[in-house]
């Protein structure tokens, strides 16, 4: 594994520590004492160390480094946000929708840039994709809740149709897996009520990741 790479899974895992303790006590809690470490710290580490690994590996050129950073970074804050609270909080959700498209309008975005209709599939993505997992949660009766909503456009944005899909359909299998192991080893049951957010986050990073 390059250095790089080693070094940016370092990097992903102190971000991931770093969100789980910001996580257990922002937002305000409704019960008082924070949550010490847990199965959801040791989720969010290895997420983000396995993230932060493959943006290294995946890309290369510096700005794009960065920018998908800072993209990474915020997901797995939001991943651990609602792990712990089943909350995608306003504060991140918001910028990242004015991130998006501010790399998008810049060109910035290293996910679509070279793709023909780049700009287009974006803010196909950015726009159906919270209006079909809406649709899809009325008629199913989910528990697809406004942040779930409003995170789907930033990943519609950054990854355009064909990246979101494949990014999605790819997170389903893993997080089926993922559960069957939390089931298997009893952290949660088969009544437990399961956050949508970390399925969105994982098909937001793979969408990333994936090779062009």
């Amino acid at each position: 594994m390059p250095i790089a790479a080693v070094v940016a899974g370092v990097m992903g895992a102190i971000v991931g520590f770093a969100a789980d303790r910001l996580a257990a006590r922002w937002p305000v809690h409704e019960v008082e004492g924070r949550r010490g470490l847990d199965w959801r710290t040791a989720f969010v580490v290895v997420a983000g160390s396995a993230s932060f690994a493959g943006l290294a590996v995946r890309w290369n050129e510096p700005r794009d480094l960065l920018v998908l950073g800072i993209y990474f970074a915020a997901l797995v804050v939001l991943l651990a946000t609602d792990l712990d609270q089943k909350l995608l909080p306003d504060l991140i959700t918001f910028p990242l929708m004015a991130y998006a498209l501010a790399l998008l309008a810049m060109g910035w975005d290293p996910v679509l840039d070279g793709k023909s209709l780049g700009t287009i599939s974006a803010v196909a993505a950015g726009i159906g994709a919270p209006v079909l997992l809406f649709i899809s949660d009325r008629l199913l009766g989910g528990a697809v809740g406004m942040g779930d909503l409003k995170l789907a456009v930033s990943l519609g944005l950054m990854s355009g149709v064909s990246g979101l899909f494949a990014g999605f359909l790819i997170a389903s299998v893993l997080s089926s897996v993922v559960l069957l192991l939390l089931i298997a080893s009893r952290r949660i049951g088969l009544r437990s009520a399961i956050p949508f957010g970390p399925i969105l986050i994982a098909a937001g990073i793979i969408a990333t990741l994936l090779p062009a």
